[in-house]
């Protein structure tokens, strides 16, 4: 969690800007009963969306685009990663199998 002010100070915008980028939802934070919580990784997020206008001219809609995209991404390495941690599980689970039935097998010839 980053308080305003070092969030402001981290990320090299305005009080203003970050008001409009959480009201076109490019930053969402978590809202408590007084203010906007923010984070590294809203931080990290900010700053991309500073230098994509700042340094390389982009528009809003690019970077709604861009956003939208780098989202996609994020999702879709989370599912991939999800699948990744199943089939290793399945695996393991196979090998276990494999010994059980190895076993018995070989308790029932002796």
């Amino acid at each position: 969690m980053i308080d305003l002010e070092a969030f402001l100070a981290r990320t090299g915008i305005e009080l203003r800007m970050l008001e409009q980028w959480v009201e076109r939802e490019w930053l969402v934070g978590e809202r408590s009963e007084t203010s906007l919580i923010l984070t590294d990784v809203d931080a990290a997020r900010a700053q991309l969306i500073h230098d994509l206008k700042r340094d390389f001219g982009v528009n809003d809609e690019g970077v709604e685009i861009a956003l939208h995209l780098l989202d996609q991404l994020h999702g879709l390495r989370r599912i991939v990663g999800d699948m990744q941690f199943e089939a290793e599980a399945g695996r393991r689970l196979n090998k276990r199998r494999l010994r059980r039935i190895r076993y018995e097998r070989y308790r029932t010839r002796r």
